[in-house]
């Protein structure tokens, strides 16, 4: 089994596939993954239209070639027609999380109104686990680490906090976050005590 997380990193957008204008997407989950993950990792990541077609090619190519253990992607989970995110990646799946949409809304909700008209959706293909998150940087932090006071305190919890675990449940890699960040949760009968011998 490989130890090193892989994950997948797609930026869903029209214009910045086309060069309209830079996209911010791809940067934003870089420099937070590099923050909340404690255990090492890798990225391959996408810049591509929205097609469905391209979408969905493209999510089967990151889980069934390139082996990605956890695919992000930012863009198109909206009520517009160009937006079918959401759509391709039902398409591919092999089974639906839904828990990840209803708490992806849910801590929106905190913020701006029209987060229910979000369509964000999780899937596992395989034994990856795919997540569509919002195209803007703050969103998509907003959304990995969830709501918390002015002190730090954990309002609600932010869907990165159940990720490593999932991904332990599909037998991928052990994932250890920082807590300074974003706490990884896991029942105290799967949290490895010796990790360097484990």
């Amino acid at each position: 089994m490989n130890d090193v997380l892989k994950i997948g990193l797609v930026s869903i957008s029209d214009r910045a596939s086309s060069g309209v204008y830079e996209d911010k997407g791809i940067p934003a989950l870089q420099e937070w993954l590099s923050q909340a993950l404690a255990s090492p990792f890798e990225i391959v990541s996408r810049l591509i239209a929205d097609e469905r077609d391209l979408i969905e090619a493209t999510l089967i190519e990151l889980v069934d070639i390139d082996a990605c253990h956890l695919v992000l992607t930012t863009g198109g989970t909206g009520p517009a027609k160009r937006d079918v995110t959401p759509d391709a990646t039902l398409a591919i799946m092999d089974r639906e999380m839904p828990g990840f949409g209803e708490q992806m809304r849910q801590i929106s909700l905190h913020y701006v109104p029209t987060a229910i008209l979000s369509r964000q959706v999780g899937v596992i293909r395989g034994s990856s686990l795919i997540l569509n998150l919002p195209g803007q940087p703050k969103s998509i932090r907003e959304t990995l680490e969830g709501v918390k006071d002015q002190d730090g305190n954990v309002l609600v919890h932010g869907i990165f906090a159940s990720v490593p675990y999932c991904i332990q449940l599909l037998e991928g890699p052990y994932v250890e976050t920082n807590s300074a960040v974003i706490n990884a949760f896991r029942p105290k009968a799967a949290i490895r005590i010796n990790k360097e011998i484990a």
